[in-house]
């Protein structure tokens, strides 16, 4: 199987919100859309699912077009959709329907992914003092309960492309992590996931390949690994117990940012990180970190939208 986005594009009049966006999942894993908000990230993913109309491209599916028929998709949207006043079963079981899942099966996966996503009290309410407690309906819940449905929602037809827009969006870290294991049992499972967040921590976890969209424009795409990769190890940590300024500046080193005597720093290289770090053991400087990275995936991020915001 292989998932296919070539040539995306769309305008409203003569603004392009998506320009020629492509890129490819030959095979199962995490592919990561991020941009900066209004980038195109959403319009791309309602674009690829059929829900908005394209005015360049195509989405194909093992090479053919994307749809219902050739793919069996979940989507969990950035907004939320359930209906307020409506009871949460009877909406999982509409939804299921909607995807050609049994009312046997629907009610068996029901009850799965209650118990995983730890959301069987809403759905199978005990009875108090004998008696039968009334349905939960979608606005007694928190927005975190909710989001937890809607993931259910999207898991129902068991997808073999699943599409998570912002999934952690207003989570507690509890709930959180109970998402990121879910959404690494699918992954396990062979599943292909497309998933786009303002957490670049999370996609770091997750994704092995990326776009990075800005002002409708691709500025970065590729494997995360040898994006990094080709940045080399140039950022520095260091802490020690005293003030460290003047070594920096001796070293030439960048201070990037500092709490205390911890030092986040910017270097060309190894070479240039030892030179600071010979200086430092020559006056006996007592060191708890000295830490030589490449780039994180936020520091990565904001460099190259930052680059075209500057134009």
């Amino acid at each position: 199987m292989s998932f296919e986005v070539k040539e995306l594009f769309k305008k409203y009049g003569n603004k392009v919100v998506v320009d020629h966006l492509s890129f490819s999942m030959p095979s199962p894993g995490v592919y990561a859309l991020l941009g900066t908000n209004g980038a195109g990230k959403t319009t791309s993913i309602r674009m690829m699912l059929g829900m908005l109309a394209k005015d360049g491209g195509t989405v194909m599916w093992n090479d053919k077009p994307l749809s219902i028929d050739t793919c069996n998709v979940g989507y969990l949207a950035e907004e939320r959709g359930l209906y307020p006043k409506a009871t949460l079963m009877d909406q999982l079981m509409y939804f299921a329907e909607l995807r050609g899942v049994s009312r046997d099966v629907a009610k068996q996966r029901i009850t799965y992914w209650a118990e995983r996503l730890e959301a069987t009290e809403y759905l199978f309410p005990p009875k108090t003092a004998g008696k039968a407690v009334k349905p939960k309906v979608a606005d007694q819940l928190s927005k975190g309960n909710q989001q937890k449905i809607q993931l259910m929602v999207s898991l129902l037809s068991d997808p073999e492309l699943l599409i998570l827009d912002e999934p952690l969006s207003g989570l507690d870290p509890v709930n959180a992590d109970l998402f990121k294991g879910i959404i690494r049992e699918e992954v396990e499972k062979g599943k292909y996931l497309i998933m786009s967040s303002h957490q670049m921590a999370t996609i770091e976890e997750f994704c092995t390949d990326l776009t990075i969209l800005d002002r409708s424009k691709v500025v970065l795409q590729g494997n995360l690994a040898e994006i990094k990769k080709g940045y080399g190890r140039i950022h520095l940590f260091v802490k020690a117990e005293q003030e460290l300024k003047s070594y920096m500046e001796a070293a030439e080193v960048e201070i990037l940012s500092q709490v205390g005597f911890s030092y986040q720093c910017k270097v060309t290289g190894e070479e240039h990180a030892n030179r600071l770090l010979k200086a430092l053991v020559a006056d006996n400087v007592t060191l708890i970190a000295f830490e030589l990275r490449e780039p994180s995936l936020h520091e990565i991020f904001v460099e190259k939208v930052g680059e075209t915001h500057e134009e």
